[in-house]
């Protein structure tokens, strides 16, 4: 069966194919399209000419591998596999389900005849084991659900209508969310029963494995609020206080905890402030994103968008599956929705508004944040649909037509 190929990521990992000397780590969200991306790098190596024999993959989650739980066992069944001489690629799904993998993992990489790539549940490939024992001796690949490009070339791919005005199309990803499995339910209902499956499934196979949760209620009611105030500038404290007067009875440092397991899973993102003045982060209040708006859909009644947070959080989530870092950034007393910055370390600057055409008052509220950083570095004005203006240099684009081309800030 033929797959979707996600491009931006295969793209990042092709250099790596053939490198036996680093492990190949892909990270993501569960049922954002990991074990696809690997299944694709397989077609690939294939298409090269590479040995069929030479590809080896377990999932082992999957029945056949599900009793593999000792490290013993795992070199094992990949000696009963790897039977091959010369270089063998080897691809391990939910990697995480044998504790002490990572000695396996390299000692096969030792012998210089494996190039490994593995993925996994990321609150405990993220959990310190794998950076402390393969410390340099592994790549991190982040991978997220759809971004709205890949979420129109996957409609082409499987033959779905696609609306020729992005704008249109763009109004529908912001409720189907970028979960691929997503696109091939027609009812909104199945949809958001689906997400809120891959919601039960974080917990059972993630979190409760991994970490104490003494009360569910408690930590589902963290959760709740979380999803519900996505985009919004918070601090612990407030959020602290919030669920008290809402009858939480809860500590600072289960909060802390709870809100920590949610970013662990990748279910949030917390994005800092960055003071543009003095190149540095500052603590104290961050905003919190999903890793998909479908969490927020799923889990409310209310089918309103509010397009100011939505609108941010797909602009975040877009910038960081382009690899860029991303902060919230503060010139003085202004605030500049995001600061990017390239591996390269150059900047960009961005804004996001649903629209700038209702008053003079608002298109300047949103241009002056631009208007007042100093540098050269290319600067964003994001709308949800108005006419494109010009000003001052800075860069104004609608949301859809943009990230449907796979554009770059």
């Amino acid at each position: 069966m033929r797959l979707y190929r996600r491009e931006k990521y295969l793209k990042k990992i092709r250099g790596f194919y053939h490198d036996s000397s680093l492990i190949k780590v892909v990270t993501g969200i569960r049922r954002c399209g990991k074990s696809c991306l690997l299944e694709t790098i397989m077609e690939e190596l294939g298409e090269q000419g590479v040995p069929e024999k030479s590809i080896i993959y377990l999932n082992l989650d999957k029945r056949g591998y599900r009793n593999v739980k000792t490290p013993d066992q795992l070199e094992s069944v990949i000696d009963g596999l790897c039977q091959e001489k010369g270089m063998k690629y080897l691809f391990i799904d939910e990697i995480q389900n044998v504790e002490g993998f990572e000695e396996v993992l390299n000692a096969f990489r030792e012998e210089d005849e494996y190039s490994i790539f593995i993925t996994g549940s990321n609150s405990y490939l993220l959990s310190g084991e794998l950076v402390t024992k393969l410390t340099g001796r592994y790549l991190e690949f982040e991978m997220f659900p759809l971004s709205f490009d890949e979420y129109l070339g996957m409609k082409q791919f499987l033959g779905l209508s696609v609306d020729p005005d992005k704008t249109a199309e763009f109004e529908l990803f912001i409720k189907d969310g970028g979960f691929p499995q997503t696109l091939k339910y027609e009812d909104a209902s199945d949809k958001r029963e689906y997400v809120n499956g891959i919601i039960a499934e974080i917990f059972e196979k993630d979190i409760r494995r991994r970490v104490k949760v003494r009360n569910r209620s408690t930590f589902n009611t963290v959760q709740t609020y979380i999803i519900n105030n996505f985009g919004c500038t918070t601090s612990l404290t407030n959020i602290l206080n919030d669920l008290r007067r809402n009858g939480s009875d809860i500590t600072r440092e289960t909060l802390n905890r709870y809100i920590q397991v949610l970013v662990d899973a990748k279910i949030l993102y917390k994005c800092e402030r960055f003071d543009l003045k003095s190149r540095k982060s500052i603590s104290g209040e961050q905003k919190y994103y999903l890793a998909d708006l479908g969490f927020y859909f799923a889990t409310n009644t209310d089918n309103r968008i509010n397009y100011g947070p939505v609108l941010e959080n797909i602009v975040y989530i877009y910038a960081r599956s382009k690899g860029y870092a991303v902060s919230i950034g503060r010139i003085g007393k202004l605030e500049c929705d995001f600061v990017l910055r390239s591996r390269m370390m150059q900047y960009s600057y961005i804004q996001v508004c649903m629209t700038i055409l209702n008053s003079r008052e608002t298109e300047d509220r949103e241009y002056r944040p631009l208007e007042s950083i100093p540098d050269n570095y290319p600067k964003y004005l994001v709308t949800r649909n108005d006419l494109i203006q010009q000003r001052n240099g800075i860069i104004h684009v609608n949301i859809g037509p943009f990230m449907g081309n796979g554009s770059d800030f």
